[in-house]
C-alpha cells in the first residue's frame, strides 16, 4: 500500500474511534483504541517505537517514541490537547525527519470536529 492509500484506512479507523468514544479522554486510550482498529483492518501496526538517534559518531538513548507506526511507512501522533500547538507539528516533522518516513499524521481527539483536528505532514525528502 502506498502511503496515501495508508492514510485513507487510517482516517476511517481515526473517525470510528472518535465517534465511539468521543473527545475527553487520555492518549493512551485514544492509542488502543485505534490500534485494535487498524489491526481489525489488517494492517502491520507498532505502537510506542522508541526510535534510537545517530549523532556524529555516537548513538543517543531513545530519546522519543513514536505514537503508531502503520505498514513502516506513516507516522501517526496523537494527542488530546485544548489546541493544537505549533510545536505539535514541529515534532512530527522531527519523526518524519529522524525516521525517514514520508507521511504523518497529527490527530487532535479533543475536539468537537475531528475532521478539523486530523492533520497531514509531509517529510520533504530529499
Amino acid at each position: 500500500m502506498t502511503e496515501n492509500e495508508i492514510s485513507y484506512v487510517v482516517r476511517g479507523a481515526i473517525f470510528k474511534v472518535y465517534n465511539n468514544l468521543g473527545p475527553g479522554l487520555f492518549e493512551s486510550v485514544y492509542e488502543s483504541a485505534l490500534f485494535y482498529e487498524l489491526t481489525k483492518a489488517n494492517l502491520e501496526v507498532q505502537k510506542q517505537i522508541e526510535i534510537i538517534i545517530p549523532y556524529e559518531e555516537i548513538i543517543l538513548d531513545p530519546a522519543f517514541r513514536i505514537d503508531l507506526l502503520v505498514e513502516d511507512k506513516v507516522i501517526i501522533e496523537l494527542k488530546s490537547v485544548e489546541d493544537l500547538a505549533p510545536i505539535h507539528y514541529k515534532q512530527l516533522s522531527t519523526y518524519l525527519r529522524l525516521t525517514n518516513k514520508k507521511l504523518g499524521l497529527l490527530v487532535n481527539f479533543n475536539t468537537l470536529n475531528i475532521l478539523d483536528d486530523i492533520k497531514r505532514i509531509v517529510n520533504k525528502i530529499k
